[in-house]
């Protein structure tokens, strides 16, 4: 198993190296370019992916092409489209490697027998569907009424990597702003 899954999965569970073992072979190691699009809006989400390097963003674009970006998944965290994954529906967004990207992928039909058959995968499974609630309500709410220089703080007070290593384009589609605005806010910061 890769060490970065194994830490995953060893900090959120009581998982012993036989049940790591036992889970190590459903996951596919894939790598995209910069800018490569894991998934379309329109196709079936088959696969979760556990990002090693790189960053992927989940992300839609409306009728005036504009992106909104939903979520960020780098080093050591889980990205998919969740609402496609599990319905087995055409996805709504959009999955882009932001980044040289390599990820172990598991495909959806191994991801839910081990969610059903192995605790630790259960367990995971929980925290990550956990862990992204939180996360949405929290943006949702703190960005409510906000503007654009308190989403930026509030960006810088949440996940500050963010703001160092992506685009201003991708950013501020994130904050829901536009680049120009981010750009001068960030001059003042």
């Amino acid at each position: 198993m890769h060490p970065l899954l194994r830490d995953y999965f060893r900090k959120r569970t009581d998982a012993d190296e036989h049940v790591l073992e036992k889970i190590s072979p459903y996951f596919e190691e894939r790598s995209f370019k910069r800018n490569e699009y894991v998934l379309r809006e329109g196709e079936v989400c088959k696969h979760n992916y556990f990002i090693i390097s790189g960053c992927m963003r989940l992300f839609t674009i409306n009728k005036e092409g504009v992106e909104n970006t939903r979520y960020f998944a780098f080093e050591g965290k889980f990205a998919t489209c969740f609402t496609s994954l599990i319905s087995g529906l055409p996805a709504f967004e959009n999955i882009q490697s932001l980044e040289k990207t390599t990820v172990l992928r598991i495909h959806r039909d191994d991801f839910y027998y081990l969610v059903e058959t192995e605790a630790a995968v259960n367990k995971v499974y929980r925290n990550i569907m956990e862990s992204a609630y939180i996360t949405t309500q929290r943006r949702i709410y703190d960005f409510q009424g906000a503007d654009s220089l308190e989403r930026v703080q509030w960006l810088l007070k949440h996940q500050p990597t963010i703001l160092n290593r992506l685009s201003n384009k991708v950013v501020a589609s994130y904050l829901g702003i536009t680049p120009y605005t981010l750009s001068r806010l960030k001059a003042k910061l």
